[in-house]
């Protein structure tokens, strides 16, 4: 199902259980999917493999029971201290290339996340648009632990926004770990599964969506991720109003339309 070429994927897997549904896993489970410097790398060429092709939504996890992703393998670490500061600039623009990439896909990213969601896992996680735990899950920035900031692959900017900058700066200074429930609620994933239904559900979600007009849920997604950043209303409702006007002109309105009258589902191409 799969309507492009795979990268050559060292640490992690890519696979397609339905039409128009990926599946990102990455494939350390004996090391608890910890992050090697390749691995950023391989989240790049998977991301620009994945951008043009059919998808409607990829979902992100990780291989195994134990985690969903460690963050940054300590046993690869003096890999980073013997680096120079253009080498170790030249690695650090590699490694928040490889998870933006993965955020700036035109669809929908849903991680399923259990157990540890550290370091660099929980920058990970905060690059999907929507994000599912099983009560296993264990979410920390363990920047800090290490001699490093919370500023580092997105973290800062991403955490503030979902959960405020009072709770971020707790959660980013003390390291502490923050538990499935309580993820939920203060708004870091959006709800906890039962771990032996995280993939269903995870996969539901994607179905759903990929019900839906192909084209809307891309223009959706660049709106809500847009918008983040745009510093007015009146910017907001301008990017809007372009978006809006652009769909008009696709065929999936015209069919979403004929299929309300026609009392029957309608059948979305993405033209």
């Amino acid at each position: 199902m799969i309507d492009f070429e795979v990268p050559e994927l060292r640490t992690l897997t890519l696979e397609s259980p339905e039409e128009g549904v990926l599946v990102l896993r990455i494939n350390r489970p004996g090391r608890m999917n910890s992050m090697t410097p390749g691995m950023f790398g391989e989240f790049l060429a998977a991301a620009r493999a994945m951008r043009d092709s059919k998808a409607r939504a990829l979902i992100v996890t990780g291989a195994g029971e134990r985690a969903f992703c460690a963050g940054f393998d300590l046993d690869e670490i003096d890999v980073i201290t013997r680096m120079g500061v253009r080498e170790f600039l030249h690695f650090q623009e590699t490694a928040t290339g490889g998870l933006a990439a993965i955020r700036e896909l035109p669809f929908p990213v849903i991680a399923a996340v259990h157990g540890a969601a550290s370091g660099g896992g929980l920058s990970l996680a905060l690059a999907a648009d929507i994000r599912l735990a099983a009560p296993t899950a264990k979410f920390n920035a363990a920047f800090v632990k290490v001699g490093l900031s919370a500023g580092e692959l997105g973290t800062s900017w991403q955490l503030t926004r979902l959960v405020g900058p009072g709770r971020a700066a707790e959660i980013a200074y003390t390291a502490r770990v923050v538990a499935a429930e309580e993820a939920a609620r203060i708004g870091l994933v959006n709800r906890v599964v039962p771990s032996e239904n995280l993939m269903d559900e995870a996969l539901a979600t994607a179905r759903q969506i990929a019900g839906n007009s192909p084209g809307g849920v891309r223009m959706s997604k660049r709106a809500l991720q847009r918008n983040q950043e745009v510093a007015s209303y009146a910017g907001a409702l301008e990017l809007e109003n372009r978006g809006q006007a652009l769909l008009t002109r696709c065929d999936d309105m015209t069919e979403a339309l004929a299929a309300f009258k026609d009392k029957r589902a309608p059948q979305f191409t993405g033209r």
